[in-house]
């Protein structure tokens, strides 16, 4: 199946649920959804279009709001099914219910960019260190560094 051949496949089978669907180069697409479609279009790109393999999920800051890219694999193409949350209430739904590997990388939006992932089955800190300050997302455009106090264990006061 080539690219055209996919792309007719996956309007035809998301019909209303999918947005712009664009072809870049060879084996490469994407696909644009709304962020309340994202559970039925992903089980439908499971279950049809045999897309197991999350290579992983991205966050893109864009000011007054979040992109958020899935990012598919398989023999015959590349797919980025991507969607945006408002910064105002940055909340997505887990796909781990579909995907279950997809955990850590929906963890690792929590931490990075402050996304809230809905339902997600373990919501624990992956990359930031224990005692990291709440409200602090290193990957957001407006965050800014501040160096946490040092200590030394055993040391002088």
């Amino acid at each position: 199946m080539n690219d055209a051949e996919i792309i007719e496949s996956l309007k035809s089978a998301l019909a209303e649920k999918a947005g712009d669907i664009t072809n870049p180069s060879t084996r490469r697409i994407f696909l644009k959804i709304d962020s309340h479609s994202l559970i039925p279009v992903i089980t439908i790109l499971r279950d049809k279009f045999d897309m197991t393999y999350l290579a992983t999920i991205s966050g893109v800051d864009k000011g007054d709001f979040f992109e958020i890219v899935y990012h598919f694999a398989d023999t015959r193409t590349c797919l980025n099914v991507r969607t945006a949350v408002p910064r105002a209430d940055p909340r997505i739904e887990s796909i781990t219910n579909v995907i279950p590997g997809a955990i850590l990388y929906e963890r690792e939006l929590q931490d990075m960019f402050g996304i809230i992932v809905d339902h997600i089955p373990d919501a624990r800190p992956l990359l930031l260190p224990d005692g990291w300050p709440p409200a602090n997302h290193p990957l957001r455009k407006d965050w800014k560094f501040e160096r946490p106090v040092e200590t030394i264990p055993g040391g002088k006061s």
